[in-house]
Order: C-alpha cells, then structure tokens, then sequence
C-alpha cells in the first residue's frame, strides 16, 4: 500500500455516532461509490449530502479533496445548516459551493432527506440545451411535470442565491441548473438515486438521439402523464426498496471498503 492510500485511512468513527446516524453514513457513502463506478463524477467536485435521523439540522457531505470513490462512512463530515462543522475525521472541511446548495435544500425542504448533485457530460449537455428534458423516451417521461429549471449564476458561493434556488425547487425532486448539471432529491438516499439515475440515463439518451440527425418523436401528452404518474405512485415505497437494495448488492460484490 502507497504511503499516499494510507494518508488518506480514517480511523473508525461508529462508536462515536449513533446506529441510526451510521446507517445514514453507510448509505451515502455506498451512493457516493456507485455513481463513481459509473462514471458520473466530476474528480474531486459536485456533492451528495444526507440529513443525521434525529437531528435535522444536521447533514453529511463529502470531505473536499477525496474523490467519490475515495469515501466512506467515517469520513464524511457533519455539518450543520449554518456551515459549522460538527465531525470531520479527515480535517478537510466542505466544499462552499455544496454547502451552499445543500443546505438551502435541506433548510427549505424538511421532507427530503438526501440530495444528490452531478456534473456529468450528458446532463450538463443538456442543461446548456434550451428546451432542457425532452420527452422523447420512457426514462424522460418518468419526469413529466415534474422537472424543475433553475439558471446559471455562476459557482454556488452566494448565499443570496439559496432563496432562488428554492424557489426554483418549490414542491419538486429534480431539477435541471442551466449550464451546470442535475440535482436529483429523495425522502431516502435509495429514492435520491433511483431519480437520478433515470434523470441521467434519460440525459444520455436525448443526446444520443439527437446525435442521431433525425426527425425525434414525442409521446402524446396522455402517455406523458400516465408514465409520470405511475413512476410518482411507485416511487418510496417498494419499488424504490428493491431498487436500492439492487444498487447495494452490485456494489458489495466488488467492493465493501466504503463501509469502513
């Protein structure tokens, strides 16, 4: 092992947090390594956080400086709304930027309990595209009336800028920040990344249609509805259990050192 891996080791914190606030802990950091294994980071910026059950003030986020597939559960740091930092194993701090924009989501929205932030090519490709989401597949049409859009102000680091993001938010769970990327929201860390990942894979699939060059073809309204419908009514209860617990099993076949 290099001298660098092992700078990076953070002592076990599980005795020092409570079994609820380590579940939370184990399931953002397994978030944090699935979407690294897919490719969806952008290196050591862009950000995932999850409420402390119990104390809603409370969230946790990523160490700035550690790559998404660096974390785990002891690392992450515990932050309160105000930005102080109430545990950090590793020293390192937030990002201001995610704790700009986390923060005003957590604040404003009692009822989610993660956020989950991304910079990936497609969905950055289409939050710079005018009309954002098309409705041109089943993955896009699980977000029909239910896409939010908030606009490029450059980086994150204005706190005058939560109330338009909120705004912006109002009652949804996903949200396209023009020129930037995707924000997906859940009332679990399992939910959160059940919207994301069909929010991306539905990014990806608009750009490789449109790569196509040909005429694109757009579901009557009705067929919209029922399809958002159906996914609204299934999403947080079993399906988006199973779903999760997919996610976990591909992740613990290959690597269970975000547990530690």
């Amino acid at each position: 092992m290099t001298r660098s891996v092992e700078a990076l080791k953070t002592p076990s914190i599980r005795d020092q947090v409570s079994a609820e606030e380590w579940q939370a802990r184990l399931d953002l950091a397994a978030c944090y390594r699935l979407v690294a294994r897919w490719g969806w980071t952008d290196h050591i910026y862009t950000h995932f956080s999850a409420r402390v059950p119990g104390r809603e003030e409370h969230f946790l986020i990523n160490a700035f400086g550690l790559t998404f597939g660096e974390v785990t559960a002891s690392n992450l740091v515990k932050v309160d709304l105000a930005g102080t930092v109430l545990l950090d194993a590793t020293g390192r701090g937030h990002n201001q930027a995610g704790y700009v924009i986390h923060s005003a989501v957590h604040a404003a929205r009692p009822d989610l309990t993660a956020v989950l932030h991304t910079h990936t090519t497609t969905g950055a490709a289409v939050s710079a595209q005018r009309d954002g989401l098309l409705m041109i597949s089943q993955h896009a049409a699980r977000y029909y009336g239910r896409v939010a859009y908030h606009d490029y102000e450059g980086f994150a680091l204005n706190l005058d800028e939560q109330q338009r993001l909120v705004r912006d938010l109002g009652d949804r769970r996903v949200m396209i920040l023009r020129n930037h990327g995707l924000l997906a929201a859940g009332r679990s860390v399992g939910e959160a990344l059940q919207e994301l990942y069909f929010l991306e894979r539905a990014c990806a699939i608009q750009i490789a249609a449109q790569a196509g060059g040909a005429p694109l073809v757009v579901p009557d309204e009705a067929a919209l509805q029922q399809a958002s419908d159906t996914y609204e009514r299934n999403s947080g209860g079993r399906y988006t259990t199973r779903n999760w617990e997919a996610f976990v099993r591909e992740l613990d076949a290959v690597d269970t050192s975000y547990r530690q």
